[in-house]
């Protein structure tokens, strides 16, 4: 197999199958909060660390300071654990995600955490063929590339050279990479089209990026796309685009049992009352030894702080003292993108009574790509459409009627007709979460790495800081929320 096959065969797995720390509400209702977790009532006076965010990151930090031995609370603005991890249940009580989802390969802390838990993994249903829908085409194909001869050729070699590119990347240091200040000056959008002839393999490629990001190539500046696919691996195995893309041994390889939100709610049940709910941080000062954290139901002095929350929320924050210069700037610059998660529900799976795996990509509409989201036992089937970045902007603001029409007709031109009679609809819109702000990750635009990264992990005082944006692997990813959790928590132990 030559190397342009390999191209062919791997590169747009990304636009049929992405799914990241996230995705988001109309209809979407969590599952319960853990039962041990406090809802109302006072908080401690004093405890040893306060954790600030209830997302898997600050969970997994919380639990590994109580193993060890340290006092804490966990202190959550929701009424529920997980963050930007939620699952949803259907009439017939199968669950689906509104949130984070996907797991896969090199994906190591969150599939070893899951396994802790007893929280097992099914196979993503990827069996069958795939269809691509252009200038109102449905066109069925094997594989994973949509076969058109016109943008192939671009895609391919784009696909190469982010690789390459990507590879020069420190995953713990990207302001540090040789070109750095270049890369960091371009957006991905100009890169794209200085590097491919034709001008539609962009507009193919949003099925990729909107989803993995919740963002358009012009909001993102290369520097940080090429270091989020360096992130896609671990300490043996380079991030790539195809692991970063792919549906089989890539980024979307399988889903929860359950539902993801299994995690958080398993760690939140094991740390018990120390998970306060209902209880959004106002304000965080520093003085001497000490840290006293003001919330909704009180305040608790601590001698450290982790804050595992998306950096906009940070900023939201009254910090005494100020935060430095460059942290605050650094947040500023990194908005959450956008995303919207639609599901259409199905008496069953009848998709793959003609041999159709669910995976489709479309060239216009919201329906930009498509899976299928079914339960493993598939006691109903679901088709999933992520909506993000300026397809977002464009159907978000249209009435709900409108747009699940629309969702419904994109299902129908990659599935066939029996999808506009579902006996079920549910979206959930990451940008009307008020403790999230959007989905499914912080994006960095142009001259934020260079400029301003090198302090994302870098305590404040007696702050550190988790959440997934602050990992080395699979930021963005539930696997990234893990190992900034484990790794703040070390912080900690490591300072007392």
């Amino acid at each position: 197999m030559n190397r342009a096959d390999i191209s062919r065969r791997r590169l747009l797995g990304g636009l049929l199958a992405t799914g990241t720390v996230v995705t988001v509400g109309a209809t979407a209702m969590p599952d319960r909060p853990a039962s041990a977790a406090t809802t109302d009532g006072p908080l401690p006076s004093t405890v040893d660390v306060v954790v600030v965010g209830g997302g898997i990151s600050g969970l997994v930090a919380a639990r590994q300071l109580a193993r060890a031995g340290r006092s804490v609370v966990v202190l959550e603005a929701r009424d529920r654990v997980g963050g930007r991890v939620l699952n949803h249940s259907l009439a017939g009580g199968s669950v689906i995600e509104s949130g984070g989802a996907f797991v896969g390969p090199t994906q190591d802390h969150i599939l070893a955490l899951a396994n802790e838990l007893g929280v097992a993994t099914f196979k993503e249903y990827a069996t069958g063929d795939n269809v691509y829908v252009a200038s109102g085409r449905s066109t069925r194909y094997t594989g994973t590339v949509p076969p058109d001869p016109l943008i192939l050729p671009d895609a391919a070699a784009l696909q190469l050279k982010l690789d390459q590119m990507s590879r020069e990347v420190p995953v713990d240091a990207p302001w540090t990479a040789a070109k750095a200040a270049d890369w960091d000056a371009t957006s991905l959008h100009d890169w794209i089209r200085a590097n491919t002839v034709n001008p539609a393999t962009e507009n193919l490629l949003l099925a990729y990026v909107e989803p993995l990001v919740g963002a358009d190539p012009r909001d993102v500046s290369l520097l940080f796309f090429l270091w989020y696919l360096a992130t896609a691996g671990n300490e043996t195995n380079p991030g790539t685009f195809e692991r970063s893309a792919g549906t089989a041994d890539g980024a979307q390889d399988s889903r929860f049992v359950g539902g993801s939100q299994q995690i958080p709610l398993r760690l939140a049940a094991q740390l018990g009352k120390v998970v306060a709910l209902n209880a959004p941080v106002r304000r965080i000062a520093q003085s001497g030894d000490k840290v006293t954290v003001i919330t909704d139901r009180g305040q608790v002095t601590a001698s450290r702080v982790i804050v595992a929350v998306p950096p906009p929320l940070v900023v939201g924050i009254d910090w005494e003292p100020l935060l430095p210069l460059a942290r605050m700037q650094l947040m500023q610059r990194m908005p959450m993108g956008a995303l919207m998660k639609c599901d259409a529900v199905y008496q069953r799976p009848f998709w793959r009574d003609a041999g159709l795996s669910g995976m489709g990509v479309t060239d216009s509409g919201p329906v930009r790509v498509s899976f299928d989201n079914s339960p493993p036992d598939a006691s109903v089937g679901v088709l999933l459409a992520f909506v993000g970045g300026a397809t977002l902007r464009d159907w978000a603001a249209r009435p709900l009627d409108e747009r699940r029409a629309a969702v419904l007709q994109g299902f129908a031109s990659i599935v066939g007709p029996q999808a506009l009679s579902p006996i079920d609809y549910v979206e959930h819109d990451w940008t009307r979460e008020r403790w999230s702000l959007g989905g499914p990750v912080a994006i960095a635009g142009v001259g934020t790495v260079y400029g301003y990264g090198s302090c994302i992990r870098q305590p404040f005082g007696r702050v550190h800081w988790a959440g997934t944006e602050t990992a080395t692997y699979w930021s963005g990813y539930m696997d990234g929320a893990v190992r900034a959790g484990e790794r703040a928590a070390a912080e900690v132990l490591a300072s007392a």
